[in-house]
């Protein structure tokens, strides 16, 4: 009777090892599947970032008005007086003899 229960208590051990075996193999399991779901999670934090910034950026744009061109002024030009020709293209000044004669008016009067 005695080899009977201890046999007994030895299948109940050697069933208790295989639950704990399986246990540490379940363990072992969620662990792995944790880590994966905390990268995962990673990388939809950070896509959800990029995403909020890329769309804060395109309503900033959206929100800036272009700037407008103001075409009557784009178009003014300076008064007689500011516009000034490159020396190259002005027409060169009179000279002024002595007398306050412009040499030109002086040769065609005598001539």
């Amino acid at each position: 009777m005695v080899t009977l229960s201890v046999n007994a208590l030895q299948a109940s051990v050697a069933q208790a090892e295989r639950q704990v075996q399986q246990d540490r193999v379940r363990v072992n399991q969620d662990t792995s599947r944790l880590d994966a779901s905390r990268d995962q999670l990673a990388q939809d934090k950070q896509k959800l970032a990029d995403s909020q910034r890329e769309s804060d950026q395109a309503t900033q744009a959206a929100e800036k008005p272009p700037q407008t061109v103001d075409l009557t002024r784009a178009i003014e030009s300076p008064p007689r007086a500011q516009q000034v020709l490159p020396a190259e293209l002005a027409a060169p000044k009179p000279q002024v003899n002595s007398l306050g004669q412009t040499i030109g008016k002086f040769i065609n009067v005598t001539a």
